[in-house]
Parts: C-alpha cells; sequence; structure tokens
C-alpha cells in the first residue's frame, strides 16, 4: 500500500457516487474478462488508476469464478472464432502445463480476441446501465420532491384561505 502513496486516500475510490460507482463497473466488468491471475490485484490498481469505487471493482471480477469461468471463457473463443472467422475447434481442456504449452497455443488468439471483445461490451454496457440507472433515479427523486413541495404549498394556500373567509352569522346563512 505504501507503493500508491496517497492516491489511495481518493475519495472516489471509497465513495458511492455515480462517476465511481459506473466505472467501477466497467473496471469490475472488463478484468472479469480478461485471464490472467490475480484478476483482484488488476482490478484495484485499474480502479486506483481510474478513481473509481475499489471495493466494487474487486468484487465485480469475481463474476468469473470457479463456477461460471468455464462457461464465461468457452463462450469467449466461440465469438473470438466468429470473429475471426475461424471454425471452433472441440477443446479437451486438462489442467496440466503441457496442455497449457500445447493445447492454449491452437486457441489463444480467438479467445483472447473474444475476451476482449466481451470484457470492453459489458464494460461499456455496465458502465452506461448504472450511469443511465443513476440519472433516471435522481431525476424520478427530483419530481417527486417537486410534487411535495406542490401538494404542501396548495395544502397551506387552502389553509390560509379558509382562515381569512369572514365568519357570517348562522342567521345571515340561512336567508
Amino acid at each position: 500500500m505504501h507503493l500508491l502513496g496517497d492516491w489511495i486516500y481518493q475519495p472516489n475510490l471509497w465513495h458511492i457516487n455515480r462517476h465511481s460507482s459506473a466505472a467501477a463497473f466497467f473496471v469490475g466488468l472488463f478484468i472479469a474478462f480478461m485471464p490472467v491471475p490475480g484478476q483482484m490485484i488488476f482490478a484495484a490498481l485499474a480502479a486506483i488508476w481510474l478513481r473509481a469505487n475499489l471495493p466494487l471493482s474487486v468484487a465485480l471480477c469475481w463474476i468469473t469464478n470457479p463456477l461460471t469461468i468455464g462457461p464465461i471463457f468457452f463462450l469467449a473463443y466461440k465469438l473470438g472464432a466468429v470473429v475471426l472467422d475461424m471454425t471452433p475447434q472441440p477443446i479437451e481442456f486438462e489442467l496440466s502445463w503441457q496442455w497449457i504449452n500445447n493445447g492454449l497455443l491452437k486457441v489463444w488468439q480467438p479467445f483472447l480476441l473474444g475476451c476482449l471483445l466481451c470484457g470492453t461490451f459489458f464494460g461499456c454496457l455496465g458502465y452506461f446501465l448504472v450511469s443511465v440507472i443513476w440519472r433516471w433515479d435522481v431525476v424520478r427523486r427530483w419530481e417527486i420532491r417537486k410534487e411535495q413541495r406542490a401538494r404542501r404549498l396548495a395544502e397551506a394556500t387552502r389553509d390560509v384561505e379558509l382562515r381569512q373567509a369572514p365568519n357570517e352569522p348562522p342567521d345571515a346563512q340561512g336567508k
């Protein structure tokens, strides 16, 4: 932490606001699709660099967890193969150095392209959805407050008018 100096004390890293939350969604979702070990470290460094919410950025990179990483990376590989106009090869995954050295060499280009495309797409989608939903919520709250102020003003005006109305004697009302 000492290497980061005063950057770690930036308010946007710890506060929830529209900019830091939207940027955190971009960082977290983008890093989640990157096939690198230590995604949390990369998410934290990117959050500090972009002044995004640090805890949210790190938490979002856990979308790719041991249960979801297989299907997500397989779909990224398929997408990369389609974009590169390659026929997807059947992958027989084996957790060994031999497969990483031999098997990964056959599929690395479409795999990395698919990961970059998915990371960019979902990162941008998260950024814009958070921004739009945040903006919509702020406008909705302003409208509610405006309606409440108008209702209170109407009630206060009606109360003042009732108090200022002349009091007529009871026998004058009947005639």
